[in-house]
Parts: structure tokens; sequence; C-alpha cells
């Protein structure tokens, strides 16, 4: 469920909780400042701000949200006409805001549920946007749809998930037999991906430079930020700052693509992780399946 921060008047609240059902939750912030501690706490995929709660002392900020969080989505909402409210959309679009949504409108609030309901650019969906492509795309065979159901649960759950015994819970499966599958099939271990898939979602918090190295470690549900520097140095032997700098999300997606599933494409695609089947067998039994 996408989450969504809202800085709105007391009287406005019921309204995007109704607006929302089904489609996303809400957090409500009683000022920007507030907002700016729950989006450092939180997962926030989108803030919600009252063009009628940003009066001149709001506007700077609302400019800090936006320099801090580029990677969270700002809208402004109307519920009244008025010549203020015009002049704080201007000022709010100065600060960065780029979307408004006016209320007052029919299908006002059809508008709002399409634009934070589905962020432009969620973490897991730009994930899945380059990887299953690299799984096989046309004219190559699709990957299995196991494979493909495995990597949209592990990229959507990572930042919640950080053993193996949480991830196959979820998926229904016996720890020792996950891990047991993917040996046979010849991949990399469950926990490789898993944890690949979490430094991912690390690297796409740091996009945001109002988040500390503290603040991603607890967002990640990490116990302390020592113990996600002890995995860093573990995994890739640098330092948070230095997984900062050396790696923005777009260069640890495609290290991600070219060591964990660019070298194995084929096994990923005939892969059932979820099923016994064939490749239970050994590869021996692949290979007869394949050449049946």
């Amino acid at each position: 469920m996408v989450t969504v921060c809202t800085v709105l008047p007391p009287p406005e609240r019921p309204r995007i909780d109704a607006a929302g059902d089904g489609c996303f939750d809400t957090l409500h912030a009683d000022s920007l400042r507030e907002a700016l501690y729950v989006a450092r706490r939180r997962r926030v995929d989108a803030v919600v701000i009252s063009v009628h709660r940003c009066h001149g002392e709001a506007l700077p900020g609302v400019a800090r949200f936006v320099r801090e969080f580029p990677a969270i989505p700002a809208v402004a909402l109307v519920s009244r006409h008025d010549r203020e409210a015009t002049e704080t959309l201007l000022r709010l679009g100065a600060t960065g805001v780029r979307s408004a949504v006016d209320c007052t409108e029919p299908d006002g609030w059809r508008r709002l549920r399409d634009l934070v309901g589905h962020p432009a650019s969620p973490v897991a969906a730009r994930i899945l946007a380059r990887l299953i492509p690299a799984l096989g795309a046309p004219p190559e065979p699709a990957p299995a749809e196991e494979t493909r159901l495995f990597f949209e649960a592990v990229a959507r759950l990572a930042p919640a998930l950080s053993t193996v015994r949480g991830l196959a819970r979820h998926l229904r499966v016996r720890p020792s037999t996950l891990m047991s599958r993917f040996h046979r099939a010849r991949i990399p271990s469950p926990k490789s991906y898993l944890a690949g898939m979490r430094l991912l979602h690390a690297a796409f918090l740091f996009q945001n430079p109002g988040l500390s190295v503290s603040d991603v470690a607890y967002r990640m549900d990490y116990s302390s930020p020592q113990s996600f520097g002890r995995h860093l140095r573990a995994v890739l032997g640098v330092t948070a700052g230095e997984f900062r700098r050396r790696f923005p999300f777009d260069v640890a997606l495609a290290r991600y693509i070219d060591l964990l599933i660019t070298p194995y494409r084929e096994a990923l695609r005939a892969f059932h992780p979820f099923n016994a089947g064939s490749w239970d067998q050994g590869p021996s039994a692949v290979a007869a399946s394949r050449a049946g």
C-alpha cells in the first residue's frame, strides 16, 4: 500500500482518507517540519500539501522538503478558490512543486488517487522495469511465472525482510527447501538476491539528501547504523558514506543485474522456486526436460 503524508487543515483530512480508501494510506502531519521528520523515519511515497496551509513563512519549508526529498512527489491541494490560493500555487511552483489538484472539481479526488496512488517512480517499479526485461526480453522466451513472482516479491518486501527465513515464510516455502532449489538450479542463493535488493532500496533512499545514514539504516529495518555499516563492509567492502557516493541507484541496479541476473539468465528463465519440478532432481533432469 502506498503511504501518503499530508499537511492539511483538520477538516480536509477525512476527505483525503476517504479518497485513499483501498488506494493509499495517509499519515497526517501538522506542519512541514513534522512532514520532514516523518519522511526521515517512515516510508513516504508522496506528500500532499494544502495551499491553504502554505502561507509565506511555510514556503521555505516546502522548498526544503522538495530539495531534500526529490524522490518523493509533492502535490499541492486546492480546496477553495480565492486570490490567495492562486498566488500560493505560483509560489509553490517556484519551490519545485510540479503537481496540483483542485478537489473542488468533480474529478479532483480521482486525479489525486491517480497521482499519488501510483507514484511516478516507486522503487520496486523502477527495479522491476529493468530486471524483468533483463531476464528475457522479446523475442527471447519470457521468464517462468514463478521467477517473475519471486523477484516481484523480493523487490517489494526487501526493506522489511532481512532474512531468507522471513522471505520463505512470506512465500510459503520452507527455508531449507527454498535454498535447496536455488542450489540445485546452480544460481546464487536467495540470500544473495535479498541482500542485493536491500542495498538497491538503500541506494534509492540515499537519493534524498534529507536522509542521513542513520535515517536510511532505520528505514531499512537494521538494528543500528553500525549494523548497516557492517553489512556494507561485508558485501561491498565500503563504508556507508562511500556506498552513497560510489553507488547511486542506477549504478547499483546495473551492478545487481550484471552480477545476479545476466550470468544466470538461462537458468532463471526455467526456474520454479515455489513448486518442485524436474530441476529439483538435479541439472541433468533439467537438460533432459529441455531436450524433450
